[in-house]
């Protein structure tokens, strides 16, 4: 008689090998996420959508932690924020003075602003977003650090984008090919006489004929 056997049982004579790998991974390859020179003010979990002006709908972005980030030497502040194991940006942006949250329709705890130039995407767009939090309470805590960013970056001095252009001044001390060209318009007027010595060939000619009249 056979006896039944389950295929998926184990044996006592199963081998199990073991494969070492061909090609063994030490090295730690380093990512740089342009983050490493900012300080993370506030972070909290949310829902990001954007709307989507062809179909005239709200379009999920992505779900992950909403970042507002302040530069350590600039100390400008923006907004980001990542999809889950992706890390893919869904929303990138300074937070300007000109921005204003506004409460979604039927709900408190999510906001809707618009922004002129977000970064997550190449090129840049504007976009009007909505974020919607867990609860009342971490979107209002949300709007308050918002705003709070707001103010810092309203504080700041508009003479960070001049420090960027100030490489480019040196530029503005260019009037010495002006006085090169009026030291050449001079040379010219120097060499002026120079028509003067095309008379000689007509005395040269006048001479000759006399000397063919004697």
């Amino acid at each position: 008689m056979s006896e039944n056997v389950d295929a998926l049982a184990p044996r006592d004579e199963e081998h199990d090998p073991q494969f070492e790998p061909v090609i063994k991974l030490t090295e730690q390859v380093e990512t740089k996420t342009n983050e490493e020179d900012e300080e993370v003010l506030f972070k909290m979990r949310a829902k990001l959508f954007r709307f989507s002006t062809e179909s005239s709908e709200w379009k999920e972005r992505g779900t992950g932690d909403v970042r507002l980030l302040q530069h350590k030497e600039t100390k400008k502040v923006r907004l980001v924020m990542r999809r889950d194991k992706t890390l893919k940006v869904c929303a990138n942006h300074v937070i300007t003075s000109d921005m204003k949250l506004q409460p979604n329709i039927g709900s408190d705890r999510s906001w809707v602003w618009k922004v002129l130039a977000d970064y997550s995407e190449n090129p840049p767009t504007a976009e009007t977003l909505a974020i919607r939090f867990a609860n009342a309470d971490n979107a209002n805590q949300f709007k308050v650090e918002f705003e709070k960013a707001q103010t810092t970056n309203a504080g700041l001095k508009p003479d960070a984008p001049e420090e960027e252009a100030k490489p480019e001044e040196p530029k503005a001390e260019e009037p010495a090919p002006a006085a090169e060209e009026k030291k050449e318009e001079t040379a010219e007027e120097k060499k002026e006489p120079e028509p003067a010595a095309a008379e000689e060939p007509a005395k040269v000619e006048t001479e000759t004929l006399e000397e063919n009249k004697e």
